[in-house]
């Protein structure tokens, strides 16, 4: 399947790309999230969290092949 991911704020440094498709066989969000790592070796020391159709999700919820967010720590005011 494929799958949209889209890279915010720290983690667009890491990657430097602001978004990707991945084709994938079936999996979890962690699964999909071991790929990025040996992907992107700076990836496994930040803080994010994960959505998948813009919902927050676990790293074992399973992929649904729709858009998924790697989300860096962000403050409110």
């Amino acid at each position: 399947m494929e799958i949209a991911i889209k890279y915010f704020g720290q983690i667009t440094e890491v990657t430097q790309r602001e978004e990707e498709l991945l084709e994938i066989s079936e999996g979890t969000v962690s699964e999909l999230l071991n790929i990025l790592n040996s992907r992107y070796d700076g990836l496994k020391h930040k803080d994010f969290q994960i959505a998948q159709n813009q919902e927050l999700v676990s790293k074992e919820t399973v992929l649904t092949g729709q858009e998924i967010a790697l989300l860096p720590p962000f403050s409110g005011g």
